[in-house]
């Protein structure tokens, strides 16, 4: 199993200042345990069980740029990308800047948005759910076909019109970055990953819904012809338990073929966390 980090606190003590040389702290820290993933949110205000709008938040994929740059090895993306913050063609051109920059490293993890506070306070149109779900998929579409360098023609969609879908230099990671869908919506989101997706993300509730939601899953694959196997299955968990019993914690989600645990640091200084609990994690589940 393979442990990734999610940071989505940045409440330093030392304030604005002191936010950058922790994040380089956490990457470096990162990449000595062996963490083969780190993700920040994608949001304009801090959500509200995090200390809400007033608490600090960054602009992802602005951050992943810094990581890219601390980083050599790590797996960096948004977990996951609002559909409704970025135009679709703009998107898939960010998010190959940043795999290029990163050497192959970007993936683009996306969803389909919820934090309406945040629309409303900064004016970005927030539609129904309904067609909020259209547009996701019509981004997904959008940004396949940006990454085929054998296909710079048009783009008609309900939402999206894009005269020429030009998007150079090539993606370095080959044939294009990895796409993840998170969410564990059964009807629209899970089919969605079988259609367009490399990896899904769950949340790491129990067994017994995690299990549930792969069999759904596996069940979508079949209807589209794709091979389950192809898809990575992520999970997404805080814990207070210690390494050693997270770890065991863990060998359940392992059995039933999660393959990445992706944990958020409780704290907005997490370097030092990720040195005392996720080094130890990563040695304890490297064999499940």
């Amino acid at each position: 199993m393979r442990v990734g980090v999610h940071v989505t606190k940045f409440d330093n003590p030392a304030g604005s200042a002191g936010i950058g040389p922790e994040l380089a702290a956490v990457a470096r820290n990162a990449e000595a345990a062996g963490v083969g993933w780190m993700s920040v949110m994608d949001h304009y205000f801090q959500m509200e069980h995090n200390g809400g709008a007033p608490d600090p938040m960054m602009e992802g994929y602005t951050t992943l740029g810094f990581l890219a740059a601390h980083t050599s090895t790590i797996e960096l993306s948004l977990l996951v990308t609002g559909v409704t913050y970025r135009h679709p063609g703009l998107l898939a051109k960010i998010v190959t800047t940043l795999d290029v920059l990163s050497g192959g490293r970007g993936t683009l993890g996306i969803g389909s948005a919820w934090y309406d506070r945040e629309h409303n306070g900064l004016g970005v149109p927030f539609p129904a759910l309904k067609e909020r779900f259209e547009r996701l998929e019509e981004t997904l579409r959008i940004c396949h076909q940006m990454w085929d360098q054998g296909n710079d023609g048009p783009f008609e969609g309900k939402h999206y019109q894009l005269a020429e879908t030009i998007c150079h230099p090539a993606p370095v990671r080959s044939p294009r970055p990895r796409v993840l869908i998170g969410g564990g919506g059964e009807k629209k989101t899970l089919r969605l990953v079988a259609q367009y997706a490399d990896a899904c993300n769950l949340f790491g509730t129990t067994t017994d819904d995690v299990a549930h939601k792969i069999d759904v899953l596996r069940e979508h694959c079949d209807a589209v012809g794709r091979d389950f196997a192809e898809i990575e299955v992520t999970m997404t968990t805080r814990t207070d338990a210690g390494p050693d019993a997270f770890a065991e914690q863990m060998a359940d989600y392992a059995k039933l073929g999660v393959r990445t645990v992706i944990i958020a640091p409780p704290m907005g200084t997490p370097a030092r966390w990720i040195e005392e609990f996720i080094a130890p994690v990563v040695e304890r589940v490297a064999d499940l």
